[in-house]
């Protein structure tokens, strides 16, 4: 079954929220590439200062997940989705009105706040309304966003030759748009928390300990797939000499991706179990990372590339293989009433780790030599995949306490 076929089996709510996100993706990677470069070269602020810009954008993203899947638990995922999108807009849009760091310090705050709403409520509304097709619904929300995730900076790089504004105001427009479109097409999701206070909601994910031990074992998978952004170049550029080694391993990820992650996601439905697929996945991610330390004895450019290039497949495939699963897996956690807290809480969690687990690569990558990126920064990747995948099968995710029957489909006549 292809891509389209896939989508058109779904009811509206999916269809619309995955090309939300194919949006959401385009709209992000439009701005957020270059944000940096046009603060320094363009606003004239210190390496310093824009480090608090974009941290806290981060921050206030990474830090009320939680909340923000509470939110789509109490008000309907609906809305809080609404919202988020609407946030987006708003916050983009002052990146491009002012220049002043209050002003800027207000769309970052804006801009993160948006996606801690929208992030966790969408995946909530789409595990209610795929139901028993959770995996096929998470395999495709990620063919969509990482082809929005490739056609956003190359969107952004053409509206630069006008200015960073233009680029600020058609990721607002875009956000704007996305907004209008759920706010007239997606249909509206009952509050499914009540009768208990938002302490005790969250006390409930934190005393599960299962459920956080599953949130600290896949930590590695959020840490592994930033390397595609961080080691990965490093090392394209420096064995090529040609920053355009950057953007082929960006084009062979994604097109890896939309290939072949929905037949991949159908086998192994049909042949492996969950916990199973996700170990694997996580087991070839790190596996991947020790491609990089063969040293190609060549002259050519383009097979110095090879192991860096077969590190990026690996990484990707290995995200292809687990992700849907894993996303499919929080919602068995949570039962019917918790759906967005447990999807917040898992992000809050493994986000958090995984941003520790990246600042200790980064800091290997600081003591790179003429010989690119040192091996220990290689070897602790390499690890943090291999840790994961054992963390995971001890958790025995294939045992009796899940699933847990999934919810009615919403938005389905």
């Amino acid at each position: 079954m292809n891509t389209w076929s896939t989508l058109r089996s779904f009811p509206l709510p999916i269809r619309l929220l995955v090309v939300n996100q194919f949006g959401v993706n385009v709209g992000f990677y439009l701005l957020l590439p270059y944000l940096a470069g046009y603060l320094a070269d363009d606003v004239g602020l210190s390496a310093a200062v824009i480090g608090i810009v974009l941290g806290v954008r981060n921050l206030s993203q990474q830090g009320l997940f939680l909340l923000g899947g509470s939110a789509a638990d109490r008000l309907g995922a609906r809305g809080v989705i609404i919202a988020g999108c609407a946030l987006r807009a708003v916050g983009f849009g002052l990146f491009a009105l002012g220049t002043a760091l209050p002003v800027l310090l207000a769309a970052s705050i804006l801009s993160g706040l948006a996606g801690a709403l929208f992030n966790p409520a969408v995946r909530s509304y789409v595990a209610q309304a795929a139901a028993d097709r959770r995996a096929d619904a998470f395999a495709l929300f990620t063919v969509f966003a990482s082809a929005g995730a490739l056609l956003g900076p190359l969107l952004g790089s053409a509206l630069l030759l006008v200015d960073f504004r233009a680029a600020a105001l058609t990721a607002a427009g875009l956000f704007a748009v996305l907004t209008v479109a759920q706010a007239v097409w997606l249909p509206a999701t009952p509050a499914t928390s009540a009768g208990a206070t938002l302490w005790q909601d969250w006390r409930t994910g934190l005393a599960d300990r299962r459920f956080l031990a599953f949130s600290v074992a896949l930590a590695g998978m959020f840490a592994l797939q930033t390397q595609l952004y961080l080691i990965l170049p490093v090392q394209a550029e420096h064995v090529t000499g040609q920053p355009v080694a950057v953007a082929v391993l960006f084009v062979v990820s994604t097109v890896v991706t939309l290939t072949l992650q929905l037949p991949l996601t159908g086998w192994l439905q049909g042949h492996w179990r969950r916990g199973a697929s996700i170990t694997v996945g996580m087991a070839v991610m790190g596996a991947g990372f020790l491609l990089p330390l063969l040293r190609v004895g060549s002259s050519s450019p383009v097979l110095r590339l090879v192991p860096v290039l077969a590190a990026a497949v690996l990484l990707t495939l290995g995200v292809m293989i687990a992700q849907p699963f894993v996303l499919e897996l929080i919602p068995a956690f949570a039962g019917p009433r918790l759906t967005g807290t447990y999807f917040g809480l898992f992000y809050l969690v493994s986000g958090v780790l995984a941003a520790g687990c990246t600042a200790a690569v980064g800091a290997a990558v600081g003591t790179a030599t003429a010989t690119g990126v040192p091996p220990a920064a290689w070897l602790l990747t390499a690890a943090v995949g291999v840790a994961s995948a054992v963390a995971v099968s001890l958790l025995r995710l294939d045992g009796p306490r899940t699933p847990v029957p999934p919810r009615a489909p919403v938005g389905v006549s």
